[in-house]
């Protein structure tokens, strides 16, 4: 996907990654990000945060990322971490189905810290384990259709579906953001954020008529 200099971009949105510990976000981001997938990969402490921007139409969009960790102890940092966020990636493991079952808790925190607008994608991560699998696609897609969130299995090891996920999220805010512009008749471009301004993306109504276009899976 094709890239422009870093600071050259249309739109900045902050996207979240949320779920338990070892459910393999950080290497989703960096996979992402960075394309690199580490097996030494050691717990997140505090938050860390990496950016990359992809095309969306002929609009740059930037991403903003953030990860931290899973464990109860860092929950302190919960209100800024998502302050601002209009995308959030919900991750479970595959092999682990008390990953999956943390998912409605996770689910209820970031909704409780975010607007009701948030674009969510329930993410189950490392779908290259098929022999260790204990959360069925069948039950996970059911849960995102019954929360209106969209789904996507991935496998940060296999770059599996990694890329698709993060701009699928990208590319549904920008969808809902470039509808609300139109709905008050103006032009989406006419008049792009300022550097490093975080976008609202406007009401529940918007990101429902959205996500009615479908959910992905792998």
């Amino acid at each position: 996907m094709a890239y422009r200099a870093d600071e050259d971009y249309d739109y900045l949105f902050k996207v979240v990654l949320i779920g338990d510990s070892g459910v393999g976000k950080s290497n989703l981001l960096s996979r992402f990000t960075r394309n690199e997938f580490s097996l030494e990969s050691k717990s997140t402490i505090g938050v860390e945060f990496a950016t990359r921007s992809i095309h969306v139409d002929d609009k740059v969009v930037k991403a903003q990322i953030w990860d931290t960790a899973g464990q109860e102890r860092y929950r302190a940092i919960t209100s800024a971490y998502y302050r601002g966020a209009v995308g959030a990636l919900l991750v479970y493991d595959v092999t682990r189905h008390v990953t999956f079952e943390n998912v409605e808790r996770w689910l209820k925190e970031l909704r409780d810290h975010t607007d009701s607008n948030i674009v969510i994608m329930l993410v189950g991560n490392k779908a290259d384990l098929r022999h260790l699998r204990a959360v069925s696609t069948e039950d996970a897609k059911a849960f995102a259709e019954r929360e209106n969130n969209f789904f996507m299995e991935t496998s940060a090891l296999e770059s599996m579906n990694v890329e698709n996920a993060f701009t699928e999220v990208l590319t549904q805010i920008y969808r809902v953001v470039s509808r609300k512009a139109l709905d008050i008749g103006e032009d989406p471009a006419a008049a792009p954020p300022s550097k490093g301004q975080t976008i609202n993306v406007g009401s529940k109504d918007d990101v429902s008529a959205v996500k009615k276009v479908g959910c992905c899976s792998a």
